[in-house]
């Protein structure tokens, strides 16, 4: 009788000492739960801003050059537009003295100021970077096939749309035809009727 009892006391006080654990545990969570910190409302979460910001162009003018090329006229003439329609601020010119004409280049290959190969001297090859020269033969091949080398700079204005096709193709679309243009000298071009 007596070692029951000892055992429903041991049981119960560990039933207790558990009891007590998890309320002390549970009152160390205090974890609060908060609502609405974040606006419902797309504009107040992603608010549009307007800024105001620098525009520029580059305009490579070689010398003793009698005016602007037709592509740098399309430039200028392209800036001014978006300044007349938005500019607020004054327009700057800064112009170069004693420049020869612009030509793409880059740097010379070849040159290994390193050791490319696993080395205990070099601590820079356990970094995982890429070596001095690599890509520079594709740098070198770019800058050589470049027409413009404004185009590195910046993109080209765009020109004015080709009116008389686009309403060629519209009137086209009105009637219902096709818009497509035929081409009848492209059939005499073809070497058989095999596939036909």
């Amino acid at each position: 009788m007596t070692t029951l009892s000892a055992d429903r006391r041991r049981s119960l006080r560990i039933a207790l000492a558990l009891t007590g654990l998890s309320v002390v545990l549970g009152a160390c969570n205090t974890t609060e739960i908060v609502t609405q910190t974040v606006p419902t409302d797309y504009r107040q979460r992603h608010p549009i801003a307007v800024q105001e910001g620098r525009k520029s162009i580059v305009i490579f003018v070689g010398k003793s050059r009698g005016g602007l090329s037709a592509a740098q006229h399309a430039d200028v003439a392209g800036i001014a537009r978006d300044w007349v329609r938005e500019g607020t601020g004054s327009v700057v010119v800064d112009v170069p003295v004693d420049t020869a004409n612009a030509r793409a280049v880059a740097g010379p290959c070849g040159l290994w100021p390193e050791d490319v190969g696993p080395s205990i001297l070099d601590p820079g090859y356990t970094e995982n970077r890429p070596y001095f020269n690599l890509g520079c033969a594709s740098q070198r091949n770019f800058a050589a096939m470049i027409d413009n080398p404004a185009d590195l700079e910046q993109p080209r204005a765009e020109t004015p749309a080709y009116t008389a096709r686009r309403d060629i193709a519209f009137e086209r679309y009105r009637k219902g035809t096709t818009t497509a243009t035929t081409y009848p000298e492209s059939d005499k071009a073809k070497l058989s009727d095999t596939g036909r």
